[in-house]
């Protein structure tokens, strides 16, 4: 029997992200959406009788799985974004760590913001963008397709992601309609930047 993925519970209340994200984005967003991703990835595992619970190893080799891929990438993928947000955190400025990394990477924070923005409305069609560390310590950020993630033989970019946005239209319609720039900016009203700290934190002291 394959392994059984359980969909977890939101780190926080379904309104506590508004005004930023409503609690009706977050319901129909959680509940329908990743829930779908999850079951759908349940069922992909045991068509092809995989039976690992190590992501990295069920992601390793999915160019011909495209199941595993897109209902896989759609579950991992979505819980770390859920965890990149919280209705109250610490400020990166409040994070010596933190922000001397993003201000060694980016210049400031606000370069930094700035790119992010960018590339997160530049994804054509749905995706995803990353905040990242890659090989030397350094930040990076970058772009993945529909619900590809660095752990996948398919995906070109292996820098280990600290933050995520999620920018599938179904992420913002409710809540911004066609206006994903306005979606972005909010975000950074919400990230957890305790969270993305901690993250940064255990990769460059492994």
């Amino acid at each position: 029997m394959a392994t059984k993925f359980n969909l977890k519970d939101l780190p926080y209340s379904y309104d506590a992200l508004a005004p930023h994200i409503s609690e009706e984005t977050l319901k129909v967003h959680h509940d329908k959406h990743h829930q779908t991703y999850c079951d759908k990835f349940n069922g992909a595992l045991e068509a092809a009788q995989i039976e690992s619970e190590d992501f990295r190893e069920i992601f390793a080799n999915v160019a011909d799985k495209p199941a595993i891929r897109n209902m896989g990438g759609g579950f991992w993928n979505h819980q770390f974004y859920w965890e990149s947000m919280a209705p109250k955190c610490s400020g990166p400025s409040e994070l010596p760590e933190m922000h001397k990394a993003i201000v060694d990477s980016f210049g400031s924070f606000d370069k930094f913001k700035d790119e992010f923005s960018q590339k997160a409305a530049a994804v054509f069609g749905s995706g995803w963008t990353w905040l990242a560390v890659d090989s030397n310590g350094k930040l990076v950020i970058y772009n993945t397709a529909n619900q590809d993630n660095f752990m996948m033989d398919v995906c070109v970019n292996k820098e280990e992601p600290i933050l995520v946005i999620d920018v599938w239209e179904h992420a913002y319609y409710i809540d911004y309609q066609n206006k994903r720039p306005a979606h972005i900016d909010e975000f950074f009203s919400i990230i957890n930047w305790d969270k993305v700290s901690e993250r940064f934190l255990k990769i460059i002291n492994q």
